[in-house]
């Protein structure tokens, strides 16, 4: 299968425009337009749907491009192995990850990164709400969780301690609970998921942090507006230390609950599809954010 060809199908798929696909990689529109064709004949489906004013993928396009990706990124790394790759890596990274850590943590360091790197393209997805990696066709993704499924790769970031936290002025109304039972008299703000998180305390004492008994009122799916009704006072969170070092540093939160800890195996992951290459863009993009937050997480020493 012609590689240029399929190089020009996946910018044009990025683009939604054939022509600017073309420009940039040194062809004619009418010589664009022409190769494109000609892959679609040699492939026997529409990948695209032209029309005078705009240009969209096809089902059968859309359902394509992860392949088209796969096959360049193959291409890259073998040129990789034999020497033959530029030494200035590039092309469009699509990346996903958590818009709480990423507006923390991830954005403030992308004009270094995009200077450092300047034929790199940043396309990130920023939700707290899980979704299918493979399927959106991401090139790499940042996830704080336990990584159990088995068709992804993953590459430590750093760890993501989980914590009780409440306002001074909630637990001043309400009362400071001493024992994870306690909790259940508590106006508890719950992220997304219900399901009870196992505490473990001193001398092997165990609990549970469960919004369900609670009676939870709050349910949220977005960190940043988890912490914030957690500092304005409406409740005891539970939440990742990365996401509120600061605020336990100035005093606007204190830890519930603080010799017990959450056992849910939580770590700041880098994931991607195992039928993935490590290609350049990457390694680099992993290597980047290893170096400025990975080595010494900010939030260890809350």
């Amino acid at each position: 299968m012609d590689t240029d060809s399929l190089r020009l199908f996946v910018l044009a798929a990025e683009k939604l425009n054939i022509s600017a696909a073309g420009r940039e990689l040194g062809m004619p529109p009418a010589v664009a337009s022409n190769r494109l064709s000609k892959l679609e004949q040699s492939l026997g489906s529409d990948l695209m749907h032209r029309s005078t004013r705009k240009v969209a993928l096809s089902v059968e396009g859309a359902e394509f491009l992860p392949f088209a990706r796969e096959i360049l990124a193959q291409e890259d790394a073998a040129r990789a192995a034999l020497g033959l790759s530029s030494p200035q890596v590039s092309g469009l990274l699509r990346f996903a990850a958590s818009s709480t850590f990423a507006q923390l943590y991830i954005i403030p360091l992308l004009p270094e990164f995009l200077s450092r790197y300047p034929e790199i393209k940043l396309d990130l997805k920023l939700s707290d709400t899980r979704f299918d990696l493979i399927e959106g066709s991401y090139d790499l993704a940042l996830r704080n969780s336990a990584v159990e499924d088995s068709s992804l790769k993953f590459r430590k970031l750093a760890d993501d301690t989980r914590i009780l936290c409440a306002s001074p002025d909630y637990l001043r109304r309400h009362g400071r609970p001493s024992k994870p039972s306690d909790l259940v008299n508590h106006q508890i703000i719950a992220f997304q998921d219900l399901t009870p998180k196992p505490l473990i305390g001193p001398a092997g004492t165990t609990g549970q942090f469960d919004p369900r008994s609670a009676g939870s009122r709050l349910v949220m799916d977005d960190g940043r507006s988890l912490k914030l009704a957690t500092v304005s006072g409406a409740g005891i969170s539970m939440n990742s230390l990365w996401n509120t070092h600061a605020e336990l540093k100035a005093g606007s939160l204190v830890r519930v609950l603080p010799d017990y800890e959450v056992d849910d195996r939580s770590v700041l992951w880098f994931v991607y599809p195992k039928s993935n290459v490590l290609t350049g863009k990457v390694r680099v993009f992993i290597d980047f954010l290893l170096e400025k937050i990975g080595k010494a997480p900010v939030w260890i020493s809350a």
